[in-house]
């Protein structure tokens, strides 16, 4: 692609202000920020439709809930987004970034309802249709919030393609989905254990419950014999209450200790019923007692055990976790925390119980929403997908590469999960989300259609009924990458955007949203959503905690937009941005990124003023009219792009805003324009014009390098130099290998070390910058020349009265010698610093380093210490005497050129 200006065929935008090629003395983020977006948008910079003569780049957005605000997670995943998206507009390629929000079902419920209740009003009072209408006119007053401040954060969405996953193409897309999984075999209906959570009584998918371990008790009670009360089988549990449903005891085939019980049946001391006991495999003989009670309507692996040997399911629990009519009368209606203590109580009274260990800590699984402990539970009739058949080719997509995962450690996450994956719950016992688009008659007939039917398709009766319970969120999310490009339809969106490019998310719903869109998207389409999945890690505060409010700890990112800009906010996630799985993030990120962003300006405003009303693209000056700083800068610079470019395409951010950094605030502000004020103020009209344009040229690229992570100072700069209507549209500077200059690097290389030896002298001693110095230089014989060419820099960006050049360091005396890149600088001292207080504060930094070093030395001559001391740390002791040895030769060496 070549690199030229912004064609008129680019967006236009309203015509500068009158002092367009001028920079105000400070920059204003609050004052640039709305109007350059307002004018990205009016303008349609961020649009992108299907072009045959571009090679396409879309990004879908990961809806965000419709409930929520926008969080630092949020802005952290969308910047990392909005870098590759708006890089890829530069690249000349038809870039889309879509954009939605996801109707989250239970949350939005949640928040609804608890709305209603303020105004004392129950759903069920009001019924579901009602309900429902409640709902959207809520998302109507709401639901724009995170649009506007995703739009602040400045993200070059097109957002005139807004979807929402309620929206009535996406609703139609979710219930063809249905009924061709359906019809395919790979959605039914059973009667299963579900996850259930009692304050949403609403089933979850195994992906929704999150485990970790709580301080619970151990239980060990005795299940007495029915022929012999006065013996039994002792059995431990967690959830002793549970216990009222047990139908039956389990011990491993292989285990000795039970093979003469095993066909026999102990009593229930409450139910009064005979339980068998029985051999399986899945019992574990190394928990407890090695026998386990078997409770197969509150227990997975219970489950599977009952099902195997014919074992009664005996649910006794409500959808609100209370003790049901099921169980025996004296603890119907209690709390399950309620009903634990009691069954404990009774079996004590009893003389059953043998052991109670306190805390017992064990994991227990909680609900993604609200932390609430999930019940296993029988919820009667629900809906799966069989995910057997989809995972498969989901896995393969992976491992053949048409999906990349970035890092690509992920990729052996994400296949191991598909391999131990059960069949989905899709049921929500909800009202608000797409409705299951099965109708049933009553003669117990069903009929699962797109549109919904005026009659049963079996028997004709028209008295039907649809299903009650909505599909989980993410069966609609599943299908976000080409239900919102139109399908069930072939459009033309979907023919030319799909398979998107690349996906951008954080790895707690790797398997919650990733991995389903890769398996529907196979199944429904014949090919893979996206072709790179990158996973972010998640933002914690600078001690790696997770922010919360109840802490103290959260950043809110619009506060930090209406205080100090967006780009600040934005440079500073981006210099976080690595591959680690927690990302520390805090107000000192905001506040470099501020910084970055003055430095921004104020180099920029002497650059432009350089130009001395020049317009139009800077055009770099011809090669033999520049001095080796600038060929060296244009090297550095060259580095730079070949440096981001490789990270970008890599998705390494951090290395990209580091490298960006580290080239405009050290090479080019504090090197090349210092090295360029001769010539800019003092050099012939040729010069001035050469060092200017040189400047604005570098500028002018590194503007638009930069752009993807800084949009808006970087815009309000560049459209002064009259390159083009917008940076938005403006080309990503193409890689240009002529311009690396190894030998120039080399040689102000040398300059660099000098100058950065004499300024770490000053600042030792505390010598203001001001206080010129003078200094003889030891050059080696071959290098005399290259550091004659660099003598004006050195001595200018020194701050050196004069360099003068020495045979020897014999000759040199009463001067401070430093020592940088081979060569022996000599700082002469006279009028400058005591000699005497100089020697005396170089004897006692002495004596402190050699103490130091003795003690290191002893150490590692210590046999003890070497052989029993962990690698590392010995290692850390040798690097650490060897630093003092050089150090303390370094002293002794400035003392002997003092005399």
């Amino acid at each position: 692609m070549s690199e030229q200006p912004a064609t008129a065929s680019a967006p236009s935008h309203p015509a500068s202000t009158p002092d367009e090629f001028d920079l105000p003395p400070a920059y204003d983020a609050l004052a640039t920020e709305q109007r350059l977006y307002e004018q990205w948008v009016e303008s349609g910079s961020f649009r992108a439709d299907p072009n045959p003569d571009r090679e396409p780049y879309c990004i879908v957005l990961p809806p965000p809930n419709v409930t929520g605000a926008l969080h630092i997670g949020h802005a952290f995943q969308q910047l990392l987004q909005d870098i590759v998206i708006r890089r890829a507009r530069m690249q000349g390629l038809e870039a889309l970034w879509l954009p939605g929000t996801d109707h989250a079902g239970i949350a939005t419920q949640v928040v609804v309802e608890r709305e209603l209740a303020k105004e004392g009003i129950d759903r069920r009072e009001i019924g579901r249709e009602a309900f429902v209408e409640k709902v959207w006119e809520w998302k109507a007053q709401y639901g724009g919030r995170i649009v506007e401040q995703m739009q602040a954060m400045g993200n070059s969405c097109d957002w005139s393609r807004l979807r929402f996953t309620m929206d009535d193409g996406l609703a139609h897309a979710v219930r063809v989905a249905f009924v061709r999984l359906y019809e395919g075999g790979l959605i039914y209906r059973g009667e299963r254990l579900v996850n259930w959570c009692p304050r949403d009584t609403t089933s979850l998918s195994d992906s929704e419950v999150n485990h970790w371990d709580v301080d619970g008790e151990l239980v060990t009670f005795t299940y007495p014999f029915s022929d012999d009360p006065s013996h039994g089988v002792d059995v431990a549990t967690t959830r002793v209450e549970t216990m009222l449903g047990d139908t039956g005891i389990a011990v491993h085939p292989t285990d000795e200790r039970y093979t003469g019980v095993i066909g026999k049946t102990v009593h229930h001391p409450f139910t009064g019923q005979d339980l068998p006991i029985a051999a399986d495999d899945a019992v574990d003989p190394t928990f407890g007692t090695g026998a386990v009670k078997v409770t197969p309507a509150h227990d997975p692996t219970d489950f599977e055990i009952g099902q195997r040997h014919g074992w009664p399911l005996m649910n006794i629990l409500t959808a609100q976790a209370r003790i049901a009519d099921t169980a025996p009368e004296r603890f119907r209606g209690l709390d399950r925390y309620e009903a634990r203590a009691a069954v404990l109580e009774a079996l004590q009274e009893l003389g059953l119980v043998k052991n109670v260990e306190r805390p017992y800590a064990h994991p227990v699984g909680h609900c993604y929403r609200c932390d609430t402990e999930v019940e296993p539970w029988l919820a009667g009739l629900q809906w799966f997908v069989r995910v057997d058949p989809l995972k498969g080719p989901a896995k393969q997509a992976a491992l053949d590469g048409k999906i990349r995962f970035w890092p690509e450690r992920w990729t052996h996450a994400y296949t191991q999960w598909l391999d131990v994956l059960r069949d989905w719950n899709i049921s929500r016992q909800l009202w608000w989300g797409h409705r299951i688009p099965v109708w049933y008659c009553p003669d117990g007939h069903m009929t699962c259609v797109v549109e919904d039917p005026s009659a049963c398709a079996e028997c004709g009766s028209e008295q039907l009924r649809q299903d009650p319970d909505v599909l989980d969120t993410w069966f609609s999310s599943q299908l976000w990458p080409f239900s919102t490009l139109g399908w069930p339809e072939q459009t033309t969106d979907l023919s030319y955007f799909y398979p998107t490019t690349t996906l951008i998310t954080g790895y707690e719903i790797l398997y919650l949203w990733v991995a389903r869109m890769i398996m529907s998207g196979l199944y429904l389409t014949g090919d893979v959503p996206f072709h790179n999945v990158v996973i972010h890690g998640l933002v914690r505060d600078p001690h790696g905690r997770k922010m919360s409010k109840s802490v103290g700890n959260t950043i809110d990112p619009m506060d930090v937009v209406e205080r100090a800009g967006a780009d600040p906010l934005r440079f500073g996630l981006a210099w976080q941005a690595t591959e680690a799985q927690n990302i520390p993030f805090g107000e000192e990120h905001v506040d470099a990124g501020r910084r970055f962003a003055n430095k921004i300006w104020n180099a920029s405003r002497l650059v432009l003023r350089a130009r001395d009303g020049r317009t139009g693209p800077p055009a770099l000056p011809d090669r033999a009219a520049m001095t080796l700083p600038e060929r060296w800068l244009l090297s550095r610079h060259e580095a730079m792009v070949e440096e981001v470019d490789q990270a970008l395409t890599e998705f390494h951010f951090a290395e990209a805003a580091q490298a960006i950094h580290r080239f405009f605030w050290s090479e080019f502000c504090d090197w090349s324009i210092e090295a360029e004020k001769e010539r800019l103020y003092g050099g012939s009209p040729a010069e001035r014009e050469t060092a200017g344009e040189l400047l604005a040229w570098v500028l002018e690229r590194t503007l638009r390098v930069l752009h993807p992570m800084m949009p808006f100072v970087t815009e309000e700069i560049w459209q002064r130099f009259g390159a083009g209507e917008s940076i938005v549209t403006a080309p990503w500077p193409e890689q240009r290998p002529e311009l690396t200059d190894a030998e120039a690097e080399a040689r102000f290389g040398t300059a660099q070390e000098l100058v950065t030896a004499i300024r770490r002298f000053r600042k030792a001693h505390g010598l203001r910058d001001g206080l010129s110095l003078s200094a003889t230089l030891a050059p080696r014989e071959s290098d005399s020349k290259e550091i004659e060419s660099v003598r004006p820099e050195i001595e200018r960006l020194a701050n050196l009265s004069s360099l003068e050049f020495g045979e020897s360091a014999s000759e040199v005396t009463g001067a401070a010698r430093l020592s940088a890149d081979g060569f022996d600088v000599f700082v002469r001292l006279e009028g400058v610093l005591d000699l005497d207080v100089e020697r005396e504060r170089l004897r006692a930094r002495l004596a402190q380093v050699e103490a130091e070093a003795g003690r290191h030395r002893s150490k590692l001559a210590n046999d003890a210490f070497v052989s029993k001391a962990p690698e590392a740390v010995v290692a850390k002791e040798r690097v650490r005497l060897s630093s003092l040895d050089e150090e303390a030769e370094g002293l002794r060496s400035q003392l002997a050129s003092l005399g």
